[in-house]
C-alpha cells in the first residue's frame, strides 16, 4: 500500500524598494558691502616770512647818504665846530684877562692856534662791521587736519536653501505562493 504523499511548493515573497535619494542646495550669496572713505580736509595757512636789510649806517659810511641827511650831519658838526671854537676863544679870553696871574698865554695860545692838531692813525673799515642790519621773522605753517570717518553699509543676504524630498517606494517583485499537492491520493484497489 501507497500512502499518499503531500507536495508543498512555496515561494517566498519578495518585496522590493525602491528609493530616490533627497537633495539639498545650499548657496549663500555674498553681502552687499558699500565702503566710502571721504578724504580728509587739510587747511593749511602760512603766513610769510620777512626779511629786513637796513644798509643806511653802511652807505652813511661811504658817505653815501640822502642830501637832506647830509645837510643835517654838516649842520651838526657845523653847529659842534663852532661851540668848540666859542668854548676855546672864552677860555682863551679868560688867560689873557688874567695874564697878572703869569706865564706867557700870549704865546701859548699862539703856537696852539698855529699848529693845526696831529690826525691820529688808525685803520677804519668802510663801511664800518655791522653796519648792515638785518632782521628775519621766520614764516610759520599752520596744519590743521579733520580725518573723516568710512562710511561702512553692509546687509547680510540670507543663505538659499533649496531641499528635494526623497522618496522610498515598496512594491513586491515576487508574490509569495503556497502549492500544496497531494500524490497518491487513490489507492491501487480502488
Amino acid at each position: 500500500m501507497k500512502l499518499p504523499q503531500i507536495r508543498i511548493q512555496s515561494q517566498m515573497a519578495q518585496t522590493q524598494i525602491q528609493q530616490t535619494r533627497a537633495t539639498q542646495e545650499i548657496r549663500q550669496p555674498k553681502a552687499d558691502l558699500n565702503i566710502q572713505q571721504p578724504a580728509a580736509e587739510i587747511t593749511m595757512r602760512t603766513t610769510p616770512s620777512k626779511l629786513k636789510i637796513d644798509q643806511t649806517k653802511a652807505w652813511e659810511d661811504m658817505n653815501l647818504m640822502h642830501i637832506f641827511k647830509r645837510n643835517d650831519r654838516f649842520a651838526q658838526e657845523g653847529l659842534s665846530a663852532v661851540k668848540e671854537g666859542m668854548a676855546r676863544r672864552a677860555q682863551q679870553g679868560t688867560e689873557l684877562m688874567k695874564i697878572e696871574n703869569g706865564g706867557s698865554p700870549l704865546t701859548t695860545q699862539a703856537s696852539t692856534n698855529a699848529q693845526r692838531q696831529m690826525k691820529s692813525l688808525g685803520l677804519t673799515f668802510i663801511p664800518s662791521p655791522f653796519s648792515v642790519k638785518t632782521s628775519y621773522q621766520p614764516s610759520e605753517l599752520d596744519i590743521s587736519v579733520k580725518t573723516n570717518a568710512p562710511i561702512i553699509q553692509a546687509k547680510a543676504n540670507q543663505p538659499e536653501i533649496t531641499y528635494h524630498p526623497g522618496s522610498v517606494k515598496t512594491s513586491m517583485k515576487q508574490m509569495p505562493s503556497l502549492e500544496i499537492n497531494f500524490v497518491n491520493l487513490h489507492s491501487e484497489n480502488g
